[in-house]
């Protein structure tokens, strides 16, 4: 009987519906919903969420979703988690206009051309097409000249794969990552290691690789602290409207009645 009722509940999962939305939002009205977790839940139609057309935040990783369609009058969204999930189109994103942040990292997203559709976002300014922390990937990353590309078809976005590309900091990392290089290639002639006891490089070999690794740690971490941060707010504001519609409640019952004489 257990396991028959789990199974239903995994089926009811299956697919958005308003009940679902319901029950984990608290919210009786779609449209009163700005922000939507429904992580790992095999979750492959999505149903009725295009009807929260106030949505800000959603998080649908780890599912099975393919199809975003429902995705497409979500205009005030501003933050879209869709990693772990069998996305090979982004096509209904192209009018989510109000897009920042976007995770796409371990779907299967081929090709560059997959990536046109979101030119026109102005405001999208993370993107991210794989992970190392969760070993996220898209098969368009192994093309070799992935990041450049992707970088130039964008040329507003801060931060790539975790990345940051511009902004505070961006600058002097590159910069002294390019004077470390040019210290390394003034140590070789003809591919031979040229002997400067007075030389050395002032960092050590692995550096830059340990460093870009320990950015997409932070960023990931940031992004989730973020997430849990804006999810408490929710919540206390909530709190904080049914606490004070209990006390008008409370209030009106303890005003004593009044008889038209």
């Amino acid at each position: 009987m257990d396991s028959k009722r789990e199974k239903d509940q995994d089926a009811e999962f299956e697919k958005i519906t308003a009940a679902l939305l319901k029950s984990r939002t608290g919210e009786f009205d779609l449209e009163s919903i700005l922000f939507l977790k429904l992580r790992s839940h095999g979750i492959h139609d999505l149903g009725c969420v295009g009807e929260c057309i106030n949505l800000e935040r959603l998080d649908l990783s780890g599912n099975n979703i393919t199809n975003l369609a429902p995705l497409a009058s979500l205009r005030l969204l501003s933050v879209l988690n869709l990693s772990a999930n069998r996305i090979s189109s982004l096509e209904p994103l192209r009018s989510c206009d109000n897009l920042q942040n976007l995770n796409l990292a371990g779907n299967i997203i081929t090709s560059v051309e997959s990536l046109h559709c979101l030119q026109s976002l102005r405001k999208l300014e993370n993107i991210r097409l794989k992970d190392n922390t969760y070993n996220y990937t898209n098969p368009v990353c192994r093309n070799t000249s992935y990041r450049a590309i992707v970088l130039e078809m964008f040329p507003n976005i801060k931060v790539l794969d975790g990345e940051r590309v511009v902004g505070r900091g961006s600058d002097l990392y590159q910069l002294c990552k390019d004077i470390d290089d040019t210290i390394k290639a003034g140590l070789y002639k003809n591919g031979q290691l040229i002997e400067h006891p007075d030389c050395k490089p002032w960092v050590e070999d692995s550096y830059w690789e340990i460093k870009r690794s320990n950015n997409a740690i932070i960023e990931e971490a940031y992004k989730q602290f973020n997430d849990v941060l804006h999810e408490c707010r929710l919540l206390n504001n909530r709190a904080i409207h049914v606490i004070s519609q209990t006390e008008r409640s409370m209030s009106l019952k303890k005003q004593p009645k009044q008889y038209a004489i």
